[in-house]
Order: C-alpha cells, then sequence, then structure tokens
C-alpha cells in the first residue's frame, strides 16, 4: 500500500529508509519544539507577550504535524513543515511592539474599548491573512511559474547558498563562532560545548564517509549519549575545574537538562486556539505587516523547496514535478498554524537532513509528522535533546557540506549566469536569511542578463519580481524597519 501511495519503487527507496529519513529530519528539527514557545511567550527574551507557554508548544507540534501531513500526502515531497525560525522573532520583535501601539493610539481615540483584543491575537490574525493571500497566489498558479522561470545556475546557487547558511546555522547555534560583532571565532576549545560538538561531529562525518546507514542518527545518539555522560561526569571533574568559566558559562552546564521521565501530558491549545484577530489584523497600520510576511514565506519557502528538490535530485528538465500541490501543502500550512496559534509555519530547511539520509518521497515527511505528534506526549526526551544545540548541530554541518557539491553545476563560463547566482550564494548566509538572500540575485539577474545582451533568455515573471522586490524594499520595508 504505501509503495502505491507514495511510489517508493519508481525513487529507489524503501520503507525502511524513508522512516529512518523522517526520524532524522524530525531530529535536526526538533529544537523547534522548544525554541517556538520560549520566542512567542517572551521568556526567551524576558518580556512577557501574553501568551502562554504550553499553549504554544502545543500549537508548535500540532501545526508542524498536520503541515508536514499535508505535504507527505498532497505535496509527496520529503519536506518536513514547522513554525520558522525568523518569522517568530520578527512576529515578536517588530510586529507586536506595532500591534500594541496601534491598539494604544485606537483606545485613546476612544475607537476601540480596552482590553478586547491584545497585539498578539491581531498579530495571529496578520499570519492568518498572509497565509491566506499566499494559498490564492499558489492556487493561481503564480508561485508554480515563478519557480520555472528560476535559471539552473540560479537554482544551484539557492541550494549552496542554503548548504552554507544551516552549516552556519550550526556552527552558531554550538558557539563555535559568533554573529554578534562580525563573524569571529570562539578560541575557547575546552568548553564542554565545543567537545560535545566536535565528538559528535567526528562520529557523524566518519559514518557518513564509510557510507553507513543512518550515520546522521548514530552521531545525534552518539552525541546525546556522550553529553549525559559528560553532565554527569562533571562533578568529578573536581571543584578547580567546574567553577572555571569556560565550564561554568556553557551550555551543557546551565542550559542541558538531562530527561527524568520519558512522558509527559500536552499541555492545552486553549488559551491561543481560534484566538487571533482577523478584523483588527485588516487595519491599515497592520497591512504592511502582512505584506511582510508573505514575502518572508513566499522566498523562505521557494529557497527551500528548490535546495531541497535540488539536492534529492527530484527537479526535472528544470521543472518541479507536483509544484503546485508543495507550494498549495506550505500555504496551508501557515493558515492552519495562525488558528491552532502559532506564527508562520514554513518548509524548514533541515528536511535535507533526511534527504541525505535517503528520504525521497512522501513518506519521509508523514514520518516527521507522526513523530511531532509522539513529541506530544515525550517531550521530556524530545525537550532533552532539541534544547542542546551542540548534540544536533553536527547534523546540520554534514548536510551543508553535502549540498556543496551543487557548485559544479552553476554556469561559471556565463558571468551573467553566475554572478547572480553567487550573490545568493554569499547573500542567504551573510544576511543570514534565505528570502533576504534571494531577493539579492533575483534583483540582479535581469539586470545582469540585459546589460550583458542575453535579455531574451530572462522570462517576464522575473522582470516582475525584480520590479516588486526594489520596490518592497524601497518602500515597505524601509518604513517599518
Amino acid at each position: 500500500m504505501l509503495n502505491r501511495l507514495f511510489r517508493l519503487a519508481e525513487h529507489h527507496t524503501s520503507v525502511r529508509t524513508e522512516l529512518l529519513a523522517g526520524l532524522t529530519t524530525f531530529l535536526t528539527m526538533a529544537y523547534i519544539i522548544v525554541v517556538q514557545p520560549a520566542v512567542l511567550s517572551g521568556a526567551m527574551s524576558g518580556r512577557p507577550t501574553g501568551m502562554e507557554f504550553g499553549a504554544i508548544t502545543t500549537a508548535t507540534c500540532l501545526s508542524a504535524a498536520l503541515a508536514s501531513a499535508i505535504m507527505g500526502l498532497y505535496g509527496r515531497y520529503p519536506i518536513a513543515q514547522a513554525p520558522g525560525m525568523g518569522e517568530n522573532f520578527f512576529f515578536v520583535v517588530t510586529l507586536l511592539p506595532a500591534a500594541a501601539g496601534m491598539i494604544a493610539s485606537q483606545v485613546a481615540a476612544g475607537e476601540l474599548a480596552a482590553n478586547t483584543t491584545s497585539p498578539w491575537q491581531i498579530g495571529l490574525g496578520v499570519i492568518f491573512w498572509s497565509g491566506m493571500i499566499f494559498l490564492g497566489l499558489s492556487m493561481l498558479g503564480v508561485r508554480e511559474k515563478l519557480m520555472e522561470a528560476v535559471s539552473p545556475s540560479m537554482r544551484n546557487g539557492i541550494a549552496i547558498g542554503i548548504g552554507l547558511f544551516i552549516a552556519l546555522i550550526g556552527l552558531e547555534n554550538t558557539r563555535l563562532v559568533s554573529l554578534k560583532n562580525g563573524l569571529s571565532l570562539n578560541p575557547q576549545f575546552l568548553s564542554p560545548d565545543l567537545i560535545v560538538f566536535f565528538f559528535g561531529l567526528l562520529v557523524t562525518a566518519g559514518l557518513h564517509a564509510r557510507r553507513v546507514r543512518g550515520s546522521i542518527i548514530w552521531g545525534i545518539l552518539a552525541a546525546t549519549g556522550f553529553a549525559v555522560a559528560f553532565k554527569l561526569g562533571l562533578p568529578w571533574l573536581g571543584k578547580a575545574a567546574t567553577s572555571a568559566p569556560v565550564v561554568r558559562g556553557s551550555m551543557l552546564a546551565g542550559q542541558f537538562t538531562i530527561a527524568h521521565s520519558v512522558v509527559a501530558r500536552p499541555p492545552s491549545i486553549a488559551p491561543t486556539l481560534f484566538k487571533m484577530d482577523l478584523v483588527g489584523a485588516l487595519s491599515w497600520p497592520m497591512l504592511p505587516f502582512i505584506l511582510i510576511f508573505l514575502f518572508m514565506v513566499l522566498f523562505d519557502t521557494l529557497g527551500t523547496l528548490i535546495g531541497v528538490a535540488e539536492q534529492a535530485g527530484l527537479i526535472h528538465e528544470n521543472r518541479l514535478p507536483r509544484a503546485r500541490q508543495a507550494l498549495v501543502s506550505d500555504a496551508l500550512g501557515t493558515v492552519a498554524g495562525a488558528a491552532l496559534g502559532t506564527s508562520t509555519v514554513t518548509s524548514f530547511i533541515e528536511s535535507t537532513a533526511g534527504v541525505e539520509q535517503g528520504g525521497r518521497t512522501g513518506l519521509t515527511a508523514v514520518c516527521a509528522a507522526v513523530l511531532f505528534l509522539v513529541a506530544l506526549f515525550f517531550s521530556p526526551i524530545i525537550n532533552m535533546i532539541g534544547s542542546y544545540p551542540p548534540i544536533t548541530a553536527p547534523a546540520l554541518v554534514v548536510v551543508g557540506s553535502m549540498m556543496m557539491r551543487n557548485v559544479v553545476k552553476i554556469d561559471w563560463d556565463n558571468y551573467a549566469e553566475c554572478m547572480p547566482a553567487f550573490l545568493i550564494v554569499l547573500g542567504i548566509p551573510v544576511t543570514f536569511s534565505i528570502a533576504d538572500g534571494l531577493a539579492l540575485g533575483f534583483i540582479a539577474y535581469p539586470v545582469i542578463k540585459l546589460l550583458a545582451g542575453q535579455g531574451g533568455e530572462v522570462r517576464w515573471l522575473m522582470y516582475v519580481m525584480a520590479l516588486v522586490l526594489v520596490a518592497y524594499f524601497l518602500f515597505v520595508r524601509v518604513q517599518v524597519l
């Protein structure tokens, strides 16, 4: 039945391989179960937003499960989905203060009664409307045509840029490099966090080099076991060692907590379920934010979908089969996520970890979806792994290195093709944003092609997109940011 539904034989894969890939993808993105509620509730910044931590945790798991299942069953791609990083911080840092200011001015003017709505409810309404527009564009095939307008060099540049991006995420999350004052190396190599990271990286890379099945999962499990042993062994190092700043200030000593139970009851989702303010979100001050979230999810999804599909070898003759189904699946995830009580749901680039493990069909995404539901009951174990980045960071670095193979597919002999692709490769990790990196290349591509006398090779949609992106940066983003 599974073979017929997901066409496993056609993609030269098996149920075991797909389930292993789904587990790999889930483990590399499980951190979102912990990070998302910490960000949206304000626990991470120390500034409460009014959203309940437990409700966001349940909403995160349910939205990720629903969106990933839709992608697996309808889109039939090995891409898991969950509330996206970047969008969640923008939601809290920029959107909620703007919504709070709008509410305060309306209350002062007598246009709104006090305590009838809250900033986070308006914020969820903004996410909902951006998702609905996103869904409309997907149904009309606009996003599909945009994907087909991307040249092979640009497409491979996206895959490379995303590879560098996720590797940089891994290095930054484990504190090997710092991005606070420019990119710099952490020289404290005796930090327990770096020791755990390098242990996991060497195990994962060694097993991967020997082509051991499940190498990424084995690496994650090895790093988890090593971290637990290290944590338990800290007292044996002596007072002088444990009181050293490099140990005392580490995530292993202060953040990593060994699970004391296996199962737990899921928190109630009632505080956030269907609490979005759809009317307030359509106020004039909120319209720019709807456009911003629309652009962010549009290009994040486009970049992720192309990057993962290119890595999996699923693009044929510069076209992605079932592109519309995949894009509609992504849009439905955002709409459902807002209704459940979380920020923009999007395709996760960590899906490349599952692809590298052999995942090629929607069964990988369905497996990840099931595991998100299971995580609701096994949250202590998932929290232990997902809340300590040095455990999962090696998987991101290894996957990032594998995506670099696409560099040979760029047309380096044609500067009108390779320069925009290079801007994407450089832009994604430097700006720390898939959307911004894509925008750099998408704006430059038609201009450089025109100057090179190759304007006829550019599809009209790329010209339109370049103009829209320029207008977006000049008139929408500059005003808000």
